[in-house]
């Protein structure tokens, strides 16, 4: 009886031990039912992979719960459903969840409307949330989904986007409650993130609500509230962000809604940015190339192009982004601004922002509508 049980054992400790081709430990298996054509629910435990050859159908919220991995192999699409209401449909990874997009140059992964004829607002977005600082408090609620965000790990991971475009997002629930296209709930920098491109969004197309997480190759065309948005005591660095088709400003640097000197305060470094206003009569830019709002926080550009658009940036006119700006933490292309001389030509000369001024640059086209 000894030797049987000791040989049970032996099976099992093999089972649990077993190892991958590549020679690491074999992932663990999840129990979320994944379905093709209705991809929804809360994977609540161990890995699920996509598979690239299938077109997924998102037929409601898809949450990763903490401790669960999502990972999404380079040239995958998810499609949203036709029929299923447009706010019901988004994807998001809760605070200690992982999320692994594994696009590729010329062969992303694609997120985007099902309808024949899409358009901005058709499903959610992508949220994720982290363990970072945020000066809301370290356990905010985020605005769509109610998921718990923030903390006090700075460094902490929640996987990595690489490649991703993610179109026609931003559907509403109110006017001032909607998804955007990607945002990052006190994301920490352990989370890798380059390479987005946002289309078609109903709302902002990319925000950062605090955390540290850095980025890289954000590309976001047609937002129709901010473009790239940034708050809550966000810590971190973005270089190379395309932004085209600009319905509010190209960009909204924040501090704090509630106190606009909370601590820690926003702290962004932009280098190498296009803000192109967009030809089309409906991208009025009409809060500028820059948002200055709720205290602003610490704003520092760097190789930042704008065209289209004469006034350089909407003040607020609040004591703490006062203090900012005399204190010269707004800072652009190696100038403190000043807010009695406010147009675009005060601070843009021949830079080359992006990387073509005006034009979408090189790298944005691996993963553009017209990849």
């Amino acid at each position: 009886m000894k030797k049987s049980i000791l040989a049970i054992a032996a099976v099992i400790t093999l089972a649990f031990t077993s190892c991958t081709s590549d020679g690491g430990p074999s992932k663990p298996k999840s129990s979320f039912e994944l379905k093709i054509d209705d991809l929804k629910g809360n994977i609540a435990d161990g890995t699920v992979t996509l598979d690239a050859s299938q077109t997924y159908t998102l037929s409601g919220a898809l949450i990763v719960k903490s401790g669960a991995t999502l990972t999404i192999p380079a040239g995958t699409t998810i499609k949203s459903s036709t029929t299923a209401d447009a706010t019901s449909m988004y994807i998001a990874v809760e605070r200690g969840a992982t999320i692994n997009i594994n696009g590729e140059a010329n062969n992303p992964v694609i997120m985007t409307s099902g309808k024949a004829s899409p358009a901005e607002s058709d499903w959610g977005g992508l949220i994720i949330c982290g363990d970072a600082k945020v000066n809301t408090g370290d356990n905010g609620t985020s605005e769509v989904g109610g998921l718990a965000y923030g903390g006090n790990n700075n460094a902490d991971s929640s996987g990595k986007i690489n490649f991703l475009r993610i179109e026609y997002t931003g559907s509403k629930f109110s006017p001032t409650k909607e998804y955007n296209g990607v945002s990052f709930f006190g994301v920490g920098s352990g989370t890798e993130v380059s390479n987005i491109y946002a289309f078609e969004s109903g709302d902002d197309g990319v925000e950062f609500f605090g955390g540290a997480v850095n980025a890289s190759n954000i590309a976001i065309v047609n937002a129709y509230d901010d473009s790239l948005d940034f708050a809550d005591g966000y810590q971190g660095t973005i270089t190379n962000v395309y932004i085209s088709g600009v319905s509010k400003a190209g960009i909204e640097g924040s501090n704090n809604g509630d106190n606009d000197i909370a601590e820690p305060l926003t702290n962004a470094k932009l280098i190498n940015v296009s803000i192109v206003k967009g030809a089309d009569a409906k991208f009025t830019a009409s809060e500028q190339a820059i948002n200055f709002k709720e205290g602003g926080g610490k704003h520092t550009y760097t190789n930042l192009f704008v065209s289209g658009i004469d006034t350089f940036a909407k003040l607020d006119s609040g004591t703490g982004a006062t203090a900012r700006i005399d204190a010269g933490d707004f800072k652009v292309n190696g100038k403190t601004f000043v807010s009695t001389s406010n147009l675009t030509t005060d601070y843009v000369a021949a830079e080359t922002g992006a990387g073509n001024g005006a034009t979408l640059p090189t790298w944005a086209t691996k993963i553009s509508k017209n990849n």
